[in-house]
Order: C-alpha cells, then structure tokens, then sequence
C-alpha cells in the first residue's frame, strides 16, 4: 500500500482550528459566521486521520484570530480541539481550547418556562454534567442539555 500525504495549503495569517472531533468542522465554520460569501480563504478538511482522536477535521482561517466566545462554542464541540494562530506562515501561539465548568451566555435553556428565558434580565448559566458525552444542566431549573440540543443553538 503506498503511503499517502495530507497537502493543505498553508495560510499567511490567521487561524487554524485543529483536532476538531470528527464531522464537526462544519459546525464550528457556523459558529464563526462563515458563509462562503466573503473574500477570506477558508480551507476544512474532514475526516482526517489522526492517532489521537481515530479521525479529525481540521478548518484553516485566513485572515482572522477567533474571539474568545468562539473558542467557547468550540470547546462545547470539540473538547480536544488546538487553536494555532498564524503570522507569516508561521504558528505563533497554540492553545488547547478548554470547556469551562460554568458556561454563562453562550447556549440558551431549552426550558422554555425557565426564568432565563423570560423578560428578566438573567443570562443562561449551565454546569457541565459530563464531558464526554457532553450533557450540560441549568443553574436556575435543572433542565439537562445534550450536545445535539446544543447544536441547534449554532
């Protein structure tokens, strides 16, 4: 069997989200608001072979470093996943994103009789129950979210 080579483009500047579980670029390129509608070079390749995760997807970003609430919803998706900032070709910082225990702000309660999700000026809070498989509870009702309940939030 010959051996076969991954060729990605390399990126000037910007972001590259590695070791995103597999099947999830696509979820966290909708995180990012990416539509495919801008000039920015946007590269995911899927379902790659990896010795840590069995399969990876990976999504390059040129031209833009994420924002903090986006590594967030990363973290949500892909607990393993790096984020390589770029600067002339180069990785110039590496960060393993990290799931939070209190995730505030980002996913709504999918009670819809739970107080954060009223007129009151309450932000969503959750705890994580479990990593893997992610299942997230409510500070204020209790009500259990799974990852999937979480992606349609996205």
């Amino acid at each position: 069997m010959a051996e076969t080579t991954l060729r990605v483009s390399k990126i000037k500047y910007g972001t590259v989200i590695d070791h995103i579980t597999g099947g999830h670029a696509l979820d966290v390129v909708k995180i990012l608001g990416i539509t495919g509608r801008t000039n920015g070079i946007v590269l995911i390749a899927m379902h790659v072979a990896s010795k840590q995760l069995g399969i990876k997807d990976i999504v390059k970003v040129e031209g833009r470093e994420l924002k903090p609430e986006e590594v967030d919803k990363i973290a949500l998706l892909a607990p393993h996943a790096s984020i390589n900032i770029v600067h002339d070709y180069k990785v110039v910082d590496k960060k393993q994103v990290k799931l939070p225990e209190i995730i505030q702000g980002i996913v709504k309660c999918g009670n819809p009789a739970c107080i954060s999700n009223s007129n009151e000026p309450v932000k969503p809070k959750f705890y994580i129950k479990s990593q893997e498989p992610l299942i997230i509870g409510c500070h204020y009702c209790g009500y259990i979210m799974e990852k999937q309940d979480i992606l349609k939030q996205f």
